[in-house]
């Protein structure tokens, strides 16, 4: 535990002081009963008091200022607290793959379902931008706080051809400078704020090509982009080795494919998750959540101290009132 004003622990000297003098206080009284020698006439002019329990409003007293000390040297403790700032870009992928039904009832329906539910999980400092992409890719909605507008376009996703994954990372990218630089000139701007890009796709990349991920406009290259602009891209695989879909009057499988997408956010300093259905794929953006919407900050921690000196003092009070009739 760390102290924002460590001075006031010197108070515990003093809290340290009064105990001590309590102790002399008792054996001095002790030295005077034994000098009493008649002890049948010290009986009658001094009557009984309780044992131990005649001890507990001092105890108590004494306690309360050292847990009152201790609070107003301001302990700190770290704590998870909601962020009030930072972007999050979802981008998901619409290509025909999307269609397969091997997570019901459909990849993209999937999908869409637990999007909206990451939307209203998210904390609302956090800003949600959306990006879909199939051949190419599209901003649908700017960073937000306005979570409605976010779903109503995940319910409007419609399903296209190719998979340009690595131009979905560019898009968002550029979503999230641009969005940076409108917060420049806010009077509490201070910097930045953090982003997150969170990628899920089902399939290999088409476009520019299954190999050409070290393109210039490859999911690769995106990766190590976001990597050199401090922008990790977390990747979901969505689906399974079985899926396929209708093409052409034929069954095309369209096997999810981990490694590229693994890759992606290794160059990236992101993270990797599959799902192979929608309570998977839930899971995975709770975690996600909790992890965007949430920062590990140092906050003060004095209040459960100042209740606690409060609540002895309040007894110590209490049972000097009640053993003696008087204060302590």
């Amino acid at each position: 535990m760390r102290f924002a004003s460590p001075w006031w622990l010197l108070g515990l000297l003093v809290v340290a002081a009064l105990a001590v003098g309590y102790w002399w206080l008792l054996r001095r009284r002790r030295r005077d009963v034994v000098r009493f020698t008649n002890l049948e006439l010290l009986e009658t002019v001094a009557p009984r008091r309780p044992g131990w329990v005649r001890h507990v409003p001092a105890v108590a007293l004494i306690t309360a200022l050292a847990v009152l000390t201790i609070a107003l040297a301001a302990p700190q403790a770290m704590a998870k607290v909601p962020r009030n700032r930072a972007t999050v870009m979802l981008v998901i992928d619409v290509s025909l793959s999307m269609k397969a039904t091997d997570v019901a009832p459909t990849r993209l329906a999937a999908a869409q379902a637990a999007a909206k539910s990451f939307a209203d999980q998210l904390t609302p400092g956090v800003n949600l931008g959306l990006v879909s992409f199939a051949g190419t890719a599209a901003v649908l909605v700017s960073p937000t706080t306005d979570r409605n507008a976010v779903k109503r376009a995940v319910d409007n996703l419609q399903l296209a051809e190719s998979t340009a994954t690595g131009e979905a990372v560019f898009t968002a990218l550029q979503s999230i400078d641009t969005f940076s630089r409108s917060l420049a000139g806010a009077p509490d701007a201070d910097g930045p704020p953090p982003a997150r890009i969170v990628l899920l796709s089902d399939g290999t990349q088409t476009v520019p090509g299954p190999d050409g991920e070290n393109e210039p406009r490859g999911s690769f290259t995106a990766a190590k982009e976001s990597a050199a602009k401090q922008i990790p891209v977390s990747t979901i695989s969505f689906g399974t080795d079985y899926g396929t879909i209708d093409l052409d009057g034929g069954r095309t499988p369209v096997a999810v494919d981990d490694a590229a997408m693994e890759q992606i956010a290794t160059l990236s300093g992101g993270q990797f998750f599959t799902a192979a259905s929608e309570d998977e794929l839930r899971r995975v953006y709770e975690d996600l959540s909790e992890q965007l919407g949430y920062e590990e900050r140092e906050v003060d921690a004095s209040k459960p101290w100042l209740i606690g000196g409060v609540a002895l003092l309040v007894l110590g009070l209490a049972a000097g009132i009640a053993l003696g009739r008087r204060l302590p």
